[in-house]
């Protein structure tokens, strides 16, 4: 039996009651990441599903606007070392919370935590540290009607911000990668190519939840981006402002943009193909959700849910085992479908389609010759 046979994986989801409770919450709270974790590389197993359900946690308490303020940074702040206390749970969620009941049987996340190796305990507790605190700072200024809200108000804010609730991971990740011997540490050379891995994810979901946010009283576009189009942000919301939305949300797709080619760099250094499995799936469904954004109406609509569909996710999925090739194909095919949603009267044209060729040339520059030529000849098949 190998370390990664997939009868060996399950027997250790099902080793004993606690680590199948975490598991069950891991299928709870995210369907897809479920799926991809579940896949890794037995060694990492464990460690990533504790990982994320921690940081779950954490993101949890900070999106709940029926918890103070008050209460958010002391917990926040705190739970580097909650997840050391033997027992620790949490019942204050408001009841419609999606992930409430995680928080409430925490103890179980919390004697996986501390049966983890060392090294994975230290790695989870450090950016615990880091999200915690991050979060902790901005919880003020992303709740409407808190006095000292100012809103995210520049640019630099809005990526300090992503980098607390999300960057952060990625180096976390990276560091698991390195710790379990999976990957070369040059990984870690420059900070920034992890780091964007996971900004691209957040960014995207600030986006696509901009609606939702908006509805729970929270607001997390910068107000140097949103302010260039209305003089309030629940204007964006108006029938008779969807072109000003349509607008500003370019720019912050835009903006997203932006992290994909060290998205796809990152990811040409991962050779083991559940960890290249695990993170080039999201980057797929990002890059997509955030084609299915681009000037659509429906994102400032209520109760309007923007998702990628089964179908088609389970085709991002499919491509992202071809490895390399099959990412840098959905990542070209994306960028080219946003170029053609694109208008001549629309404000940020040249930018978008630049960021688009410039994204569909790192597909190019990262695949072999024979590869290119496959590329091509699929490409030429998809339209």
């Amino acid at each position: 039996m190998t370390q990664n046979n997939p009868n060996h994986r399950s027997d250790i989801i099902s080793e004993r009651e606690s680590r199948q409770v975490c598991f069950k919450f891991l299928d709870q709270t995210s369907r897809s990441f479920s799926v991809i974790i579940k896949e890794l590389h037995s060694e990492l197993l464990v460690p990533i599903c504790i990982f994320y359900l921690v940081l779950r946690g954490l993101d949890t308490i900070e999106d709940d606007p029926s918890i103070t303020v008050k209460t958010k940074q002391t917990l926040l702040r705190e739970f580097e070392n909650i997840i050391m206390k033997d027992g620790w749970t949490y019942d204050g969620n408001r009841p419609e919370e999606k992930d409430r009941e995680l928080l409430v049987h925490f103890h179980h996340v919390i004697k996986e935590y501390k049966a983890l190796k060392p090294a994975y305990k230290h790695i989870i507790k450090d950016i615990t540290k880091i999200m915690g605190n991050g979060m902790a700072d901005f919880c003020h200024k992303v709740t409407l009607g808190h006095p000292d809200n100012a809103g995210v108000m520049t640019i630099a804010e809005y990526e300090l911000y992503c980098y607390y609730v999300a960057g952060c991971v990625g180096e976390g990740l990276t560091r698991f990668f390195i710790e379990a011997q999976l990957c070369n540490s040059s990984l870690l050379d420059n900070p920034t190519l992890p780091r964007s891995m996971s900004l691209f994810l957040q960014k995207t979901n600030i986006i696509r939840d901009v609606s939702e946010d908006h509805e729970d009283n929270r607001r997390f576009w910068p107000h140097q981006i949103w302010s260039k189009y209305v003089s309030n942000f629940a204007d964006f919301f108006k029938p008779e402002n969807r072109e000003a939305a349509i607008e500003c949300s370019s720019e912050m797709i835009l903006n997203a943009l932006e992290h994909v080619k060290e998205c796809l760099i990152y990811l040409a250094g991962l050779n083991e193909q559940s960890i290249f499995n695990f993170c080039a799936v999201p980057q797929g469904m990002a890059i997509a959700t955030l084609e299915l954004c681009f000037r659509n109406p429906a994102l400032f609509e209520r109760n309007v849910s923007i998702k990628v569909s089964r179908g088609d996710a389970c085709h991002l999925m499919l491509e992202c085992t071809q490895g390399l090739p099959g990412l840098c194909r959905i990542v070209s095919r994306y960028a080219r479908r946003i170029k053609a949603k694109n208008f001549a009267n629309a404000t940020n044209l040249s930018e978008i389609n630049t960021f688009c060729d410039t994204i569909e040339k790192a597909t190019e520059g990262l695949l072999i010759p024979e590869d290119k030529t496959a590329h091509m000849m699929n490409e030429g098949g998809q339209e």
